[in-house]
């Protein structure tokens, strides 16, 4: 075919076939960034669910089922992840069942099993042995108390033998869970829609929990609504422009940001729009821990519900005076005031 075109017609049909690639691409790529946004919980959860994707603290509010309590269970990640107070009560509990069993085990073998050479020696047989079990776990040795035989020598090898590996897991996973970096960045329990410079914002406001020092923090918030089609209804998401995306240093707080301009999603939507579309503003914050040079990450949302409109946070900076540092006041994290409100779809300032 080309060659039977001049050399205008061959640069026309060129310039023709690379638009339509072009086009092509655009259009391969748009698609693939509109999939990219319902973040993983797919097209039928998007288009269907009508529950909170995100819990405030970040968990995913969803269910899986079918499988097995053996293939579903990652024990090491599960006694990583659960809360302290439940780590230690799991480890008291192993610890007592433990030296309940071996105590049983030595009361079974008779009294000749076991000789308590101290000044008052306990009456109960299990009792006996169930002090002796807490002796040989821990490797106390108090000596008072001794085997006799070969059988309940035997079982305080085997009990020797199984506290040596207990120890030993228990420290790890005490080493595991200090030495595991987490983020504990605390965010304001509403966010408001507030003015900001001529126009209205979306915002938030974030501090560290912790003493350590953050680096590198960045935010992204993703919107996600129902929006009617002309077939279905659809959720959609919408990855939300921020002023500021990243701090390089967090050591006080910061307010996160997102004017609503003729090129926001949120553009001309008011309280209402949102609660009747089933907003949620996905939160992902990500930073490095400075201790640990890792990077770390925190998750939650907002519902309508969560949404201030029409207010404003007050000043969380302390007053300074001087030669004093500059200071804030977390409990002010959350604290808004009112400065302007709706009337009949009018905003009043």
């Amino acid at each position: 075919m080309l060659d039977s075109l001049d050399r205008r017609g061959r640069l026309s049909y060129v310039i023709i076939v690379a638009e339509e690639v072009l086009q092509n691409d655009f259009e391969a790529t748009d698609f693939v960034k509109e999939q990219d946004r319902d973040l993983g919980f797919g097209s039928v959860v998007a288009e269907a669910s009508r529950q909170r994707f995100l819990n405030r603290d970040g968990s995913f509010n969803v269910q899986r089922s079918g499988l097995t309590v053996v293939r579903s269970l990652n024990l090491y990640h599960y006694l990583l992840s659960m809360s302290w107070s439940a780590f230690l009560g799991l480890v008291l509990l192993l610890f007592f069942v433990s030296n309940l069993i071996f105590g049983t085990v030595y009361a079974v073998l008779g009294p000749a099993a076991l000789i308590d050479t101290s000044g008052a020696p306990f009456a109960s047989l299990f009792v006996t042995g169930f002090f002796f079990s807490v002796q040989t776990f821990a490797t106390i040795g108090y000596g008072t108390i001794h085997p006799v035989g070969i059988v309940p020598n035997l079982v305080v090898t085997v009990e020797s033998y199984y506290s040596l590996l207990a120890n030993a897991l228990v420290t790890g996973l005490v080493f595991a869970r200090f030495a595991r970096p987490t983020a504990k960045i605390v965010l304001s329990t509403v966010a408001v829609i507030a003015p900001y410079k001529d126009i209205t914002a979306f915002m938030f406001r974030i501090v560290n929990g912790r003493n350590n020092q953050l680096i590198e923090v960045k935010a992204q918030v993703i919107a996600a609504r129902i929006k009617n089609g002309d077939d279905k209804i659809a959720r959609k998401f919408d990855v939300l422009d921020l002023e500021r995306k990243s701090v390089t240093f967090f050591p006080l707080t910061w307010t996160i940001v997102h004017p609503i301009d003729e090129n926001s999603p949120l553009f001309g939507l008011s309280e209402r729009d949102l609660q009747n579309s089933d907003a949620e503003f996905l939160i992902l914050l990500t930073a490095t821990d400075e201790t640990f040079a890792t990077t770390v990450h925190q998750r939650s949302s907002y519902k309508p519900s969560e949404v201030r409109y029409g207010y404003k946070f007050v000043s969380i900076y302390n007053e300074m005076k001087t030669g004093e540092p500059i200071s804030i006041d977390i409990r002010k994290l959350s604290e808004v005031e009112k400065v302007w409100q709706m009337h009949a779809g009018k905003e009043e300032r």
